[in-house]
């Protein structure tokens, strides 16, 4: 895999090009200490991942990830613990190390770019053979394409950079995101009612106040989510 290293610090852009040397599929293309070159350079060449300081003068990480029409993979990197919920939010954004980092993290997150590659283009060949209104997806799970009917869902789950798909007679842990798999839902039968959760609807056994009941699932509805669902229901008034 092609990627480049961003990051202000010297010393930082070493310790990571030495952690990409020691894995025979990484190759490091290039290096910036600047933001602006990078982003300059990403418009013109293509590579699988970024290595991203998010602290930098003048432009954070996520600033970087915004500007970029067709962003790669992004694995940030940065010794502030407390914005890895944020990064969460970005599709594109698929590992979050923190400093000092260690050969062993680092392995579990080129492990981590990889799935989310393989993801990507196991979901691009099914996008281009099927049509959303078939009626079932495919996951990867450990590289084998699973079929989900859709009408056997009965929610979706967020778990940090996973999703927990549950159907009824399944769990599925996938790696990707709540935003990324709504768009690939039908919207008649599937609604978010929560920041961490989609549900398919026509499963719904009761509501009551601030939450619903699938099977024996209670999921809670957010309160500017609720309104949403109940123009979804066939209300009996």
């Amino acid at each position: 895999m092609k990627c480049i290293i961003v990051d202000d610090e010297a010393a930082a852009r070493a310790i990571v090009a030495k952690l990409c040397k020691d894995i025979s599929s990484m190759e490091v293309v290039d290096e910036f200490s600047s933001a602006i070159e990078a982003i300059k350079f990403l418009n013109k060449e293509m590579v699988d991942v970024v290595f991203l300081d998010i602290h930098m003068p003048g432009f954070n990480g996520f600033d970087f990830v915004e500007t970029l029409k067709a962003p790669p993979k992004v694995v940030l990197i940065t010794s502030d613990k407390d914005l890895a919920l944020q990064a969460y939010e970005y599709d594109t954004i698929v590992d979050y190390l923190v400093k000092p980092i260690t050969k062993d993290r680092f392995s579990k997150s080129i492990q981590k770019v990889e799935t989310a590659i393989a993801n990507d283009s196991a979901v691009n060949k099914i996008e281009s053979n099927t049509s959303i209104n078939s009626g079932e997806l495919f996951i990867n799970i450990d590289r084998r394409l699973i079929k989900l009917k859709f009408n056997e869902i009965l929610l979706i789950q967020a778990l940090g950079d996973y999703i927990k798909i549950k159907t009824e007679s399944k769990e599925y842990k996938v790696h990707n995101t709540l935003k990324k798999i709504k768009e690939k839902l039908p919207k008649d039968i599937f609604l978010q009612i929560h920041r961490s959760y989609i549900i398919n609807f026509t499963k719904i056994i009761d509501i009551e106040d601030n939450s619903v009941l699938i099977e024996k699932s209670v999921i809670p509805i957010s309160r500017s989510n609720k309104p949403e669902l109940m123009r979804h229901l066939n209300l009996l008034k």
